[in-house]
């Protein structure tokens, strides 16, 4: 127990307090918060007569809105009956009332005491009453567990002598408590006290921290239970345990406002850019996500599904961010690609900054290094922020400046450092972390500077080849990979951008490919439908590199299929065990968590890492592998073994397991029902592998064919729903689903068949809203809505192709186009009402839609 510290000089005012204030700030921003405070002297003025002290206005309105914030609690806890407490503070029920110093934790809680207990409270009463008749202005307050002698309106003389005789009788009585506050004493035949009180609270609402305010003796011994990130402020003047100290309830009003805007903006996220304005930077390996007006808002480290450097776009600053702006900040002229590259420009009256991640150290085999360069040109003057947070801001770290080469990062987990020659850093602190800010001429040093943040190295050296060299070889890797393509001459450079986008999610060093560089940007804002795909899904990258194949590029085909390979290795011979996505590596992900210290993305919570689909079992993810040997083996013209033999287990697997219930494509976190696209996809395999035997003389079992027909037959019998009037979600379920779309897509049914046709209709009809189609509006067991797919809206655009309607279709595919950033990336949905994208960022699904039709679009040489 820390012992009460000197009253000390004279309270001030809270504001003028800056060590207060950065409490404050960083207590704003626990995941579970309590605040709770004395009620007589500190959201109430003393007054002579105790019946009429009412709280100020301002701070019931403070505790009024902080109660109804999500993950915070508020509780008064007075030493007032709990009856008394109810009736003259007037508090709204969201409000927690404690009273009798903690006694009383409800109404009823005299229905709590044995008979020898109140036998004790009603002695108590009698024998407080007799000395109050004794003593002028003194009086009794009985309570349900006690009762307490108020001396507020007697003499000084007559107050002292009323104290001593409690203290000399009641007070020694076996079995009660006595606490003593201002002009008042307060027996009790319970043994509590308001930091009991403060801990039962704590306990029984999950708080990560408490701000406790008070004014008494008897606060005291709630300042004395507080611990770690609590923060404890004493009310006008008096020795004290608590760390801060401010001058009367007038203060407390303040600094409940204060709390008010500070808990808020954290929760519902500050300044968040639009999703789809965020620009992606990759190495081939790694990723990170610029804003327009260049702050680096997110990279993770040393993996794209590593815990994040800076997460600025899930936490706001403090999550940890690296701005570049001009000191007299004007709104950017504009933000770009170098044609080719995933190179960005960020422009400014006067000043440029080109963002880079360099590719060449992991070209040279070191696969830890993530290396952001920062070239910055002009002639104005520049303030740089480097505010690194690593593993999403959970680890505090220091940064030290080391001569005129640089900083290092101290406390990671890894290594990190920021070569930046001549720059002249100053160190601040945010009362966790250390960030540095550099305020420079440019026209006073020549017009440039060139930052160089290396993520895995510790190194403050200068590198050779010099970074000029390195850019050039970074993007000439870039540019000659899109100069190979095969594009179409419809919308050929949001095409080639969109090519780029899904080769970014390549993970190189294994062959996975992510479905988003992402974790948690929600899918609708405020909600809870936040996800993190930063992971390999079986379905979704097989029809990425699928797309890319289209447009004449292999090599991430045949490396994805080496990283399959070693997942069906370890399913030691039962390929019909996979799951719907690993990690990079090819193994299962970890367990799903929450990054609770995080607000997320305009208050989206919680944050998640890992993604529990991975349990699930998801059976239409053989069918995209089929097509995706198929379009490889077209393309090259011929089958190789490894090949053939994908194409065999996923066959096998279909046999084994086409006919039972599975999760199905959108993951839904219920009972597994009968999916029409999931049994789609499963005819897909083996009509594909059967096609693929056919052309390239592979040999195939007696039974394929048979399969084959058995699954269509089934599927379309039974996915058909007549009171729907199309092809539904499940069996027997009339809920509309845009993956239903597939029965037509895959070749199945033919485009004329009036069973498509309808089922066509109905999805445009129910599901399609403005440039979006919605996957589904069925009750999916999580609260809130979501936004369209834009993958969705690509299958209705190829729908419309297939069964005639051209026009419709080039309409729709522009839409499609509008919903990109001012950089051509597309995030997972769209928002048709408030026009914004929703869902991780740039989204894989997104982009090899818009590339699928555009070469749809472009002739017989598209190809479904």
């Amino acid at each position: 127990m820390t012992a009460p510290r000197p009253e000390g000089p004279a309270p001030e005012d809270f504001s003028s307090s800056e060590e207060l204030r950065s409490a404050l700030t960083l207590l704003a921003r626990v995941p579970q918060l309590l605040i709770a405070c004395d009620y007589d002297g500190t959201l109430a003025p003393i007054v002579t007569d105790p019946s009429q002290a009412m709280p100020l206005p301002e701070s019931v309105s403070a505790l009024r809105t902080l109660a109804n914030l999500p993950q915070t609690k508020v509780a008064v806890i007075s030493g007032r009956a709990l009856r008394d407490l109810a009736a003259l503070s007037r508090l709204p029920s969201e409000i927690h009332l404690v009273g009798s110093h903690g006694s009383e934790f409800d109404v009823g809680f005299t229905r709590a005491l044995s008979s020898e207990d109140q036998r004790l409270r009603d002695k108590l009463v009698a024998e407080l009453s007799a000395i109050a008749e004794r003593y002028e202005g003194a009086r009794v307050e009985p309570k349900p567990a006690g009762c307490a002698l108020h001396v507020r309106e007697a003499s000084e003389a007559d107050a002292m002598r009323a104290v001593e005789d409690v203290h000399e009788g009641p007070s020694t009585w076996d079995g009660v408590q006595t606490t003593e506050g201002k002009a008042v004493v307060d027996l009790s035949v319970v043994t509590t006290h308001k930091g009991d009180a403060l801990d039962k609270l704590r306990h029984q609402l999950g708080a990560s921290a408490v701000l406790f305010l008070g004014d008494d003796v008897t606060d005291e011994n709630a300042f004395a239970h507080l611990h770690g990130p609590d923060v404890g402020v004493r009310v006008g003047p008096g020795p004290t345990r608590a760390s801060f100290r401010i001058g009367d309830p007038e203060d407390v009003a303040k600094l409940l406002a204060r709390l008010v805007d500070t808990r808020r903006a954290w929760l519902q996220g500050e300044q968040a850019q639009l999703i789809e304005r965020h620009t992606m930077l990759a190495d081939g390996a790694n990723h990170a996500l610029l804003t327009p007006d260049g702050r680096v808002t997110w990279m993770c480290h040393p993996r794209p599904d590593s815990g994040s450097v800076f997460a600025d776009l899930l936490g706001g600053e403090h999550a940890g961010h690296f701005s570049v702006q001009p000191v007299n900040a004007g709104i950017p002229l504009g933000q770009r690609y170098v044609s080719g590259t995933m190179t960005v420009e960020t422009r400014w009256p006067g000043l440029s900054v080109t963002d880079w991640l360099d590719s060449t150290p992991r070209r040279r085999g070191d696969l830890n290094a993530t290396v952001l360069v920062r070239e910055i040109n002009g002639e104005v003057p520049v303030k740089i922020t480097f505010a690194p947070r690593p593993e999403f801001g959970q680890l505090p770290v220091q940064l030290q400046p080391v001569g005129d080469d640089g900083l290092r990062v101290l406390g990671g987990r890894e290594p990190i450092s920021l070569r930046s020659p001549g720059v002249e850093w100053q160190i601040e602190y945010d009362g966790q972390h250390s960030l540095a800010v550099a305020v420079v001429d440019l026209a006073a040093i020549g017009g440039s500077v060139v930052l160089e943040m290396r993520s895995g190295s510790a190194s403050l050296d200068e590198w050779k080849p010099a970074v000029n060299v390195r850019r050039r070889t970074t993007e000439a890797g870039w540019r000659n990979w899109s100069d190979s393509l095969k594009l179409p001459r419809v919308e050929t450079e949001m095409v080639s951008r969109s090519a780029l986008a899904l080769k970014a999610l390549c993970y190189q060093p294994t062959g996975a490919i992510l479905a988003a560089g992402t974790t948690s940007l929600p899918e609708e804002l405020g909600g809870v439908r936040n996800w993190d795909y930063r992971f390999c899904w079986i379905r979704d990258a097989a029809m990425t590199a699928n797309a890319l194949v289209d447009l004449g590029s292999l090599q991430e085909a045949e490396a994805y299929f080496a990283w399959v390979a070693g997942i069906l290795e370890r399913t030691a011979g039962h390929p019909e065990r996979l799951a719907p996505l690993y990690d990079i590596e090819g193994m299962a992900p970890s367990p799903e968590a929450i990054i609770d210290t995080l607000p997320g993305y305009a208050g989206a919570r919680p944050v998640r890492i890992n993604n529990a689909a991975s349990n699930q079992v998801q059976l239409d993810v053989f069918g995209p592998v089929a097509m995706l040997v198929e379009a490889v083996a077209q393309r090259r013209g011929h089958l190789s073994e490894f090949e053939q033999q994908v194409l065999g287990s996923m066959v096998e697997a279909v046999a084994k397991r086409w006919h039972e219930p599975d999760h199905g494509i959108w993951e839904a976190r219920q009972a597994p029902r009968h999916h029409v696209y999931s049994k789609v996809m499963c005819w897909v395999t083996v009509d594909r592998a059967l096609k693929v035997a056919d052309h390239f003389g592979m040999e195939y079992g007696p039974n394929w064919h048979e399969l084959r027909d058995q699954i269509a037959k089934n599927v379309l019998e039974l996915g058909w729903n007549d009171e729907a009037g199309a092809y539904t979600a499940a069996y027997g379920h009339d809920d509309l689903d845009a993956a239903s779309l597939w029965i037509g897509l895959s070749g199945l049914l033919p485009p004329d068949d009036p069973r498509y046709l309808r089922t066509v209709l109905k999805i445009e009809a129910g599901l399609r809203s403005g440039p979006t189609v919605y996957r589904y509006h069925r009750d999916d067991g999580l609260p809130g809505t979501e936004g369209g797919f834009i993958i969705c809206a690509a299958w209705l655009a190829e729908a419309y192709l297939q069964v005639g309607r051209r026009t419709d279709a080039e309409e729709l595919f522009e839409q499609i186009l509008a919903c990109a950033g001012p950089t051509g990336l597309l995030p997972e949905q769209w928002d048709p009402i408030a026009e914004r994208g929703l869902g991780n960022h740039p989204q894989a699904y997104s982009h090899l839609g818009l590339i699928r039709v555009a070469n749809l679009l472009n002739g017989p040489s598209g190809r479904i």
